[in-house]
């Protein structure tokens, strides 16, 4: 049972610094905030989630401790890391940042517009 649970924590821990390492390449490689927000948004929370994750298997199947307070840290990362990283998103994008010169297409701005026109914002 050891070696198992073991596994299962070295399992979850390595994937978890496995998506904080492609967290750090996104902010450094990633051309604009944009990209950038989604990298650190996305993957850093699946990275810290997964470290919580062999954290608790490690307590809970090693130490014998069950605590579902990292349970609840998950899934309050879960819940607030990818609408984090959106909020400050279409924040930056409605206060005037710019995206990548080549971006191809842009959602947000016909909604923009939209929600312009409804407010009677010019």
């Amino acid at each position: 049972m050891t070696i198992l649970a073991n596994s299962l924590v070295i399992f979850f821990i390595s994937i978890g610094v496995l998506f904080i390492v492609v967290t750090a390449i996104g902010l450094v490689r990633l051309p604009d905030l944009y990209t950038r927000a989604h990298a650190a948004s996305k993957s850093a929370t699946l990275g810290v989630m997964c470290i919580l994750l062999g954290v608790f298997f490690h307590f809970w199947l090693i130490e014998d401790v069950f605590n579902p307070r990292i349970l609840l840290g998950v899934l309050f990362l879960f819940i607030t890391g990818p609408v984090g990283g959106h909020i400050m998103g279409r924040s930056s994008y409605i206060a005037g940042v710019k995206p990548y010169k080549n971006t191809k297409h842009d959602d947000l701005a016909a909604e923009i517009e939209r929600m312009k026109k409804e407010q009677g914002v010019k």
